[in-house]
């Protein structure tokens, strides 16, 4: 008998008939011979929702109050779909993170997870019990409950099959696993049928919003294969998730993902000595800034000064320019500029290592469609370019066509891996 941890999101529980058909690929499972952790977003829009109430209460809500407030939803969720399973004969109960042993950092609203305590759970599964775990939150050593923090469910779900040796942790949505682009924009997109945790980490950082960076990042860390799937179409087997060793690479570009959520930076006229850019992302790192792109110019002649541009997410603006003044008084920049009218563009493949000629691609056929690119950024298995927003949908069909990923399947599995 082997242990499947299932994760469902808010749109598969987002009302009573839902959390019925959720209940049936529980028991799917089930059925099959297999104990079962099951793991719950809340409903719907029902975090939006308390999060506006607490904006009608006050614009600078407490965090540890907030947690309090946020970790209910995942409550009611839990608890209807213990009631659909009771409902039809088989044994469950539900557990807030508290009760489930997700042990956190003493952190409020982004809290990690530092360890899970077995005990409660492993008695559960022992007595032949289906056992459901409110996602997004856990409690730290404070005896406080704390929330995770965006993709926070993937993440518990994650974690749990990693500390019970699951076989696998499906992640379940209204998706029907992993494009090779959005489906949405590219009609002829391809899902995969497997793709490394690597590639999935970049295109989950670079846009694609599947899967939180954080929960892959802890599969890959113990090697836990995911599948992602649809609540909808519970015999569609959707995108595996392992490591690249089990892949057969066949094409160096995976997939492709568009991210229109930054704003691009530019600090004018910074002298160019020593010590400066330090300042600079020290300051942004004190205030919690993440920063993504970065371009320095050549220093210019006639007054030795350059220009830093960088990108930040455009909910992080309201944190820049409150320390905007400061950064003026410690580099002496001439001016900020801002620009929001951009779209990061990538294209993410464990088949780029060592393969030449993959950045030139991607240039000539942007540069073919007329679209310029404002800034580069690379990894071993990623490249991404920032274009003007109005060329989104264009450069994703045209890249799509180069990268030949609205046709043939990018991988297959080698050797017996779960299905």
């Amino acid at each position: 008998m082997s242990l499947i941890v299932q994760k469902f999101g808010g749109t598969s529980v987002a009302d009573c008939e839902k959390i019925k058909n959720v209940a049936n690929a529980v028991i799917k499972e089930k059925d099959n011979g297999n104990d079962v952790i099951v793991v719950v977003s809340a409903m719907g829009h029902t975090t939006d929702n308390l999060i506006k109430l607490a904006d009608e209460i006050t614009s600078n809500p407490p965090a540890r109050e907030m947690d309090m407030l946020l970790s209910t939803g995942e409550q009611i969720s839990m608890s209807l779909l213990a009631m659909a399973l009771n409902e039809r004969g088989y044994k469950a109960v539900s557990l807030t993170g508290l009760q489930a042993g997700i042990m956190t950092e003493n952190v409020h609203l982004s809290a990690r997870i530092t360890n899970i305590i077995p005990d409660k759970i492993n008695s559960l599964i022992k007595d032949g019990n289906i056992v459901i775990v409110a996602g997004f939150q856990g409690i730290c050593e404070d005896n406080e409950i704390t929330t995770l923090g965006r993709g926070g469910s993937d993440t518990s779900a994650v974690a749990l099959a990693c500390a019970f040796k699951a076989e696998r942790c499906d992640i379940y949505s209204d998706v029907e696993g992993v494009y090779t682009a959005d489906p949405r924009v590219i009609k002829t997109a391809e899902r995969l049928e497997t793709i490394s945790y690597d590639e999935m980490l970049e295109l989950a950082r670079v846009g694609a919003n599947v899967l939180h960076p954080r929960s892959v990042e802890t599969a890959k860390l113990y090697n836990m294969p995911m599948r992602v799937r649809s609540s909808f179409k519970l015999d569609n087997l959707g995108t595996l998730i392992i490591g690249v060793e089990d892949m057969e690479l066949i094409k160096p570009v995976t997939g492709l993902a568009c991210d229109s959520s930054q704003i691009r930076i530019v600090i004018c006229d910074i002298q160019d000595r020593p010590g400066n850019a330090a300042k600079l992302f020290n300051l942004l790192a004190e205030e919690d800034l993440s920063v993504d792109m970065i371009i320095q110019s050549y220093a210019r002649n006639n007054n030795n000064t350059n220009d830093i541009a960088f990108t930040i997410s455009k909910s992080d603006i309201d944190k820049f320019n409150a320390v905007k003044d400061k950064i003026n008084t410690i580099i002496s920049a001439s001016k900020i500029l801002y620009d929001d009218d951009i779209v990061k563009v990538s294209i993410v493949g464990a088949g780029m290592i060592d393969r030449p000629g993959i950045a030139a691609k991607m240039f000539d056929t942007l540069a073919k469609a007329n679209i310029n690119i404002k800034m580069i950024s690379t990894s071993e298995i990623k490249i991404s370019c920032l274009i003007e927003k109005q060329y989104s949908e264009l450069a994703a069909k045209v890249l799509c066509d180069a990268f030949e990923l609205d046709r043939a399947e990018i991988a297959d599995v080698k050797g017996d891996l779960p299905s």
